[in-house]
């Protein structure tokens, strides 16, 4: 009797653990897009003011937007490997 409670209550956690992956993703997705938004804008406000300092405000900013576009990638990874 006890087992079959927790099978039961087991089945239920697995729909539970699917919606929290899918609200996990959608914040990480949702956060990178936002932390790559401020680095362009702060990117251009800063070369609006230095435009001799474009070339390396601009790599800069790439190198960032890169380091959390993989940030974001393995949050997804992470996301996806909890549906399992």
């Amino acid at each position: 009797m006890l087992s079959l409670v927790a099978l039961q209550a087991a089945a239920g956690a697995v729909g539970l653990s699917k919606v929290g992956a899918a609200i996990g993703a959608a914040i990480a997705v949702i956060g990178a897009a936002w932390g790559i938004g401020k680095i362009g804008s702060a990117a251009m406000e800063a070369m609006a003011r230095q435009p001799e300092a474009a070339g390396d405000i601009r790599t800069s900013m790439i190198i960032v937007g890169a380091l959390v576009e993989g940030a974001a990638l393995f949050a997804i990874v992470v996301c996806l490997l909890a549906l399992f």
